[in-house]
């Protein structure tokens, strides 16, 4: 194997890079940088955003909601990019039900009930339902699932169309395995993914961090002392959800027989199989056996295709689910936000959102400050025992849920040089300052190199204040307007 060399190693660090800003209504400058480096050929993430704007009424604020997401494909690609383009609709659209109480006509009231406007008058002002974590977090649940459950039985719509037309005398299975959505129904259903997605409400100042699997958010946080200084803090947002997370485990038992309890989740997998315990597709652990027989009969066998192997200790499917964890946070984002009652010093700056091959090479810490040493101006190489006292950093639990969770590594040194924070968070997984090791690390080829790291894709998203007099134009970049400022909810 030949190494790259340091000219080609930055092409391929930075082919995939995109940095973008949005100038939104109330001066907030969103900025929002993105990059993927593979592992697998072809790629198994994938990443999607989006900008939707507010309709403002008179009994709600005028804002955006924001969407990020991070998706971790695992058995190949079709879930993954199949959610690249439909998870973040889905989710809007459900958001875009939730409005204000419906006014139905009053039903006939008795004597008693004719009474009250006596008692307590004024009309009862309207509930906005899409201001409350709870309703929001629900919507946002029911997107997740849903989509998921169209994944899974979009195939056995198809057969049912098929059965149905041929009529009460049908005696076989048809041979589908020719029909147009045939392999496009049957692999996003096959194969795999675990999505994370975050939602910035700037009307009502909510953030929303939605995680199916194992990807990871982490927030950083601004501290500021006495002095005028400060400290990051890691704010964790996500639970890694695989068996080996204790709340996982538990969840899965309790889910199954009594029977399954020791078998649902062994050596920290799924049926011993499956790492993630959250996941759209995955239809192996959401399908009955029957079912899987079916479906690769009428679908696969005539395109010579074949599911995987159904797990041998499935009894009770399914055993996966798509049904994401939601953390909430409450945003300040400039001086025209509510007055909170009790000052506080701390404020959130930015969110990292990464598929789980960033994590297994960087600690939530080492990513909040690498990001902090990036936004503070640190330039060059520092030696990794320097960045503590440059960028003191704290970190609250972070569940790890792999074998060997990464330790904190204080020998070597970090590289600032990128322009692109995604892509200087990568740089530094793989080697930072020491250019032989990078060297090393990047130019393992596919599909070798996934004995040595993940497909990792990062997204970093934060913001700045105060531009209240330079216009509120949206533009991401010129060629993406249209893309990404979609059409008001």
């Amino acid at each position: 194997m030949s190494l790259l060399t340091k000219e080609q190693v930055e092409t391929c660090l930075k082919e995939h890079e995109q940095s973008y800003s949005a100038l939104r209504p109330e001066g907030i400058l969103w900025k929002y940088h993105t990059s993927h480096f593979a592992a697998n050929d072809p790629i198994e993430d994938a990443h999607a955003s989006r900008i939707v704007e507010r309709d403002s009424s008179s009994d709600s604020p005028s804002g955006d909601l924001l969407f990020f997401a991070v998706m971790d494909g695992h058995a190949g690609f079709s879930t993954s990019r199949l959610l690249s383009k439909t998870l973040l609709p889905a989710v809007a659209l459900e958001l875009s039900t939730l409005g204000k109480e419906p006014n139905h006509p009053p039903p006939k009231r008795s004597w008693l009930q004719s009474l009250l406007p006596w008692i307590h008058s004024g009309e009862t002002p309207p509930i906005n339902f899409d201001a409350d974590p709870k309703y929001v977090s629900l919507a946002i649940q029911t997107a997740f699932a849903t989509l998921d459950s169209e994944i899974i039985n979009a195939p056995l719509r198809i057969l049912g169309e098929a059965m149905a037309h041929q009529g009460k005398d049908a005696t076989t299975l048809p041979d589908l395995s020719q029909h147009p959505m045939a392999l496009a129904s049957m692999f996003p259903a096959m194969s795999g993914s675990c999505a994370l997605m975050a939602l910035f409400d700037t009307a009502y100042r909510n953030l929303y961090v939605a995680c199916t699997g194992d990807c990871r958010a982490v927030a950083g946080v601004w501290e500021e002392s006495e002095d005028g200084k400060g400290t990051w803090r890691a704010d964790v947002l996500t639970e890694d959800q695989t068996g080996r997370n204790p709340n996982e485990l538990k969840r899965m038992q309790s889910e199954h027989p009594p029977d399954e309890a020791n078998t649902v989740i062994m050596r920290g997998r799924v049926l011993g199989g499956l790492e993630p315990t959250r996941a759209f597709g995955d239809a192996r652990y959401k399908w009955s056996r029957e079912i899987q027989e079916i479906l690769t009969k009428v679908f696969l066998q005539g395109n010579n295709e074949q599911m995987r192997a159904t797990p041998s200790l499935l009894k009770t499917p399914p055993y996966v689910t798509p049904r994401p964890v939601i953390t909430h946070r409450k945003l300040s984002l400039d001086a025209s936000s509510p007055p909170s009652p009790v000052p506080s010093k701390s404020k959130l700056r930015f969110l990292v959102l990464a598929t789980d091959g960033l994590w297994d090479q960087l600690t939530s810490e080492e990513v909040v400050s690498l990001v902090g040493g990036y936004l503070s101006g640190l330039k060059g190489t520092i030696p990794k025992s320097d960045l503590p006292t440059l960028i003191p950093t704290t970190s609250g639990t972070t569940i790890e849920g792999k074998d060997k969770p990464r330790l904190k590594d204080t020998t070597g040194s970090w590289a600032f040089v990128d322009d692109n924070i995604s892509t200087h968070l990568i740089r530094n997984a793989f080697g930072g300052g020491d250019t032989e090791k990078l060297r090393k690390m990047l130019s393992i080829p596919a599909p070798l190199a996934r004995n040595y790291r993940d497909d990792v894709t990062c997204t970093v998203v934060f913001w700045e204040e105060g531009h209240e007099n330079e216009g509120q134009v949206a533009m991401f970049s010129p060629e993406q307007l249209q893309q990404q400022v979609k059409s008001k909810l």
